[in-house]
């Protein structure tokens, strides 16, 4: 087996692995990185240019694993992609919002490679859709050569997989982004325990320590329990959050907090559209394939409203409430960025972030900054005083490093292939993986070069 990282760093970022098995070619998600722009946001696909490539294996609906394969399909037509049943319902419409987004990029910023690819070309994508029933081996005939896919919940966000590869007795798993314990709107992680030869691991949370007594129902009592003190103070408060996945959950915690009575019932939840829009396609996921809990009555029993405007920078919000808004990180011109530069000059409010925030990011940034600092909004031309409280919540859709070691031991491979992780949390892998797994190979790939293995 030949494997070449194509992402264009070591990093969380474009992700796409390209497998040559035997005669099979496989890329393994194409993604597209959340903090560059134009082309170089795109894993580097010129290494496949001139070879052909049979299958796209989509673990799951985030941009930076999905967002790059309407343009990887430009050049290879006769790709299939394979994905999970709730996948396939969702994936053109998240890369329809992407495109919303690069055309206003275009606009704001003067990108003229934007968009990187079209609307009509979603058609293309839609029809090399393949859903697979999980847990059902899949087999792929090429003349005299077969191989075999099998996917696993991986508990990430919905629709998201594993998938084992078994080609001449040898099996290789691909993690995809994984949580083995449940969220609101998905169950864990169901994977495979059997022996297998290689593993592809992500490695989000290698640098991060945890501390063993938390839990994820502490850290929402925490959540629940500071916004229910920042409402009864007269302030707001800003949830910022992805809008798949991240937001339906907080869909599901914020009414069940409503119901039990820990929040008023009267204080209204505004949301941005995608993630309004996304609440049917996850009522669908969840009617058709019964993977996914959710209901599109929930998001009118919280009494959300869509939001689509904001006050100058320095002007609170005019109406108290729960503001759950995407970006996560707070990227700049995203609503999350502009209704933070409404809030945070002001003490009673709160800005709670609930999942990862890279550093670079605005949202990465404030997180490290304390209350008597700033945060530059630059294409406002303002500075905000962070006067408001800023607190971070642990509801990662990631495993815990432990938890993945646990899964690694079980599954005891010959060779593991470290992905999908800043250096720090690759290099944790490696010195954990050479005391507990001595006999096991590791590999970090460097970016653009092929490994026999």
């Amino acid at each position: 087996m030949l494997i070449t990282d194509l992402n264009s760093e070591k990093d969380i970022g474009s992700n796409c692995m390209l497998l040559e098995i035997g005669p099979f070619r496989i890329l393994a998600d194409c993604g597209i990185h959340p903090k560059k722009l134009g082309r170089n946001a795109l894993p580097n696909l010129t290494k496949i240019r001139e070879l052909s490539v049979d299958f796209i294996l989509l673990t799951h609906c985030h941009l930076d694993h999905l967002g790059g394969i309407p343009v990887a399909l430009r050049e290879h037509p006769s790709a299939r992609i394979l994905c999970s049943p709730a996948s396939r319902l969702i994936a053109t419409r998240i890369l329809r919002n992407s495109i919303n987004v690069m055309l206003r990029q275009r606009e704001e910023q003067n990108i003229n490679e934007y968009p990187l690819y079209t609307y009509s070309e979603l058609d293309r994508v839609d029809a090399a859709l393949t859903a697979l029933p999980l847990g059902v081996p899949k087999t792929f005939h090429e003349n005299d050569d077969e191989i075999t896919f099998t996917l696993y919940p991986a508990g990430h966000v919905a629709g998201a997989v594993g998938v084992m590869i078994e080609y001449r007795h040898r099996k290789i798993f691909l993690t995809g982004d994984v949580s083995f314990n449940d969220q609101e709107t998905v169950d864990g992680a169901d994977f495979p325990q059997e022996k297998i030869d290689t593993l592809i691991m992500e490695t989000t949370r290698g640098a991060t320590e945890v501390d063993p007594d938390l839990t994820r129902e502490r850290e929402l009592e925490r959540l629940i329990g500071d916004i229910a003190n920042t409402l009864a103070g007269g302030g707001s408060v800003l949830i910022p959050a992805f809008a798949f996945g991240r937001m339906q959950d907080l869909f599901h915690v914020l009414l069940k907090a409503k119901n039990e009575g820990l929040i008023p019932k009267e204080i209204p939840v505004f949301c941005t559209g995608l993630g309004l829009d996304l609440a049917d396609y996850f009522d669908t996921m969840a009617r058709k394939t019964g993977s996914v809990y959710f209901h599109r009555t929930m998001a009118k029993e919280l009494g959300v409203q869509a939001l689509r405007t904001w006050e100058a920078p320095g002007t609170d919000v005019p109406v108290q409430g729960i503001y759950l808004v995407s970006s996560g990180m707070l990227v700049e011109n995203t609503p999350a960025w502009y209704i933070a530069s409404n809030m945070l000059d002001h003490a009673h409010n709160l800005i709670a972030f609930v999942g990862y925030c890279d550093p670079d990011t605005p949202g990465g940034r404030l997180l490290t900054r304390t209350n008597v600092d700033e945060l530059r909004f630059a294409p406002l031309n303002y500075i905000a005083r962070v006067r408001a409280a800023v607190a971070r919540y642990d509801l990662s859709g990631h495993t815990t490093r432990e938890r993945m070691m646990e899964f690694v031991n079980a599954v005891d491979p010959r060779l593991v292939v470290l992905t999908h992780g800043e250096p720090a949390a690759q290099e944790w892998y490696e010195e954990e993986l050479a005391i507990q797994l001595p006999k096991t190979k590791v590999l970090s790939p460097e970016p653009g070069v092929e490994y026999k293995v």
